[in-house]
């Protein structure tokens, strides 16, 4: 695991896009796991930059998000696939047919979450798999107390997690109660991993992620178990830390 430490979100942003910038060419049919939220939006903006300014290629690249509601359809904003198109897929030059979103409104979840993992395996499985982290450690839909080895499912959201989505909805009857979401296994066995986290509210998961025991407590701990992982901060998220970082990725390149 690498943990690299930033001044503030942008330049935490930055490196975050530096490192999947360097992956892509490496490798231009990189497989890139996505994930949604407040946190990740400033490296998708930093991407959207290189892609004008800098002709980053998004043509052969595929990818594969980690979560959606269940009962949304791709065209409601609320919905992962909507958040996706508006804030980064329409500013790059990505092939639609490459670009894989839970489908909220399928009519045979199980089935779906099934062609999702196996879909996963087509593409050769992800290379570079994006996580952003709950305030109790949870990753994904994959709260507090799941299996360490889960795969592509259905969740019942807990009512902290519907509450903390409430203020984007117009009544807590709008909130989702289910959702379909990547496993903590299907993360796992991504051939890269990197958490993105900004803000002290998240100080604590950060810590527990990083330093704590690995346990299903903490899911976003499993982390350590992987072999290569980024872990990219600013300084309020990290503020709890005691081991050594970096700062920047160049330090240490997983190959």
């Amino acid at each position: 695991m690498l943990v690299i430490v930033k001044e503030n979100y942008e330049s935490m942003s930055a490196e975050a896009a530096k490192i999947i910038a360097n992956r892509m060419r490496r490798k231009p049919n990189l497989v890139l796991g996505l994930a949604t939220g407040s946190t990740p939006l400033g490296l998708y903006k930093e991407l959207i930059r290189m892609h004008k300014n800098e002709g980053l290629d998004f043509s052969t690249v595929t990818t594969f998000n980690l979560d959606e509601y269940v009962g949304l359809p791709p065209s409601h904003d609320q919905s992962y696939d909507y958040f996706m198109q508006q804030n980064f897929f329409k500013e790059i030059n990505i092939n639609p047919r490459y670009v894989h979103v839970p489908q909220g409104m399928t009519k045979d979840v199980n089935a779906f979450c099934e062609w999702y993992e196996k879909r996963i395996v087509e593409f050769g499985g992800i290379d570079l798999q994006i996580l952003g982290i709950g305030g109790n450690g949870h990753i994904a839909f994959n709260e507090p107390g799941c299996s360490l080895g889960s795969r592509t499912r259905i969740k019942t959201l807990t009512e902290k997690t519907r509450n903390d989505n409430a203020r984007f909805f117009s009544s807590m009857d709008e909130v989702p109660k289910y959702a379909i979401t990547m496993g903590v296994g299907t993360i796992m066995d991504a051939k890269e991993l990197l958490l993105v986290a900004n803000k002290s509210n998240k100080a604590k998961a950060v810590k527990a992620a990083v330093e704590g025991p690995v346990t299903a407590t903490c899911p976003a701990s499993i982390i350590q178990m992987h072999r290569n992982t980024f872990v990219v901060l600013d300084k309020e998220s990290s503020a709890l830390l005691e081991i050594e970082y970096v700062d920047t990725w160049e330090s240490m390149l997983f190959e």
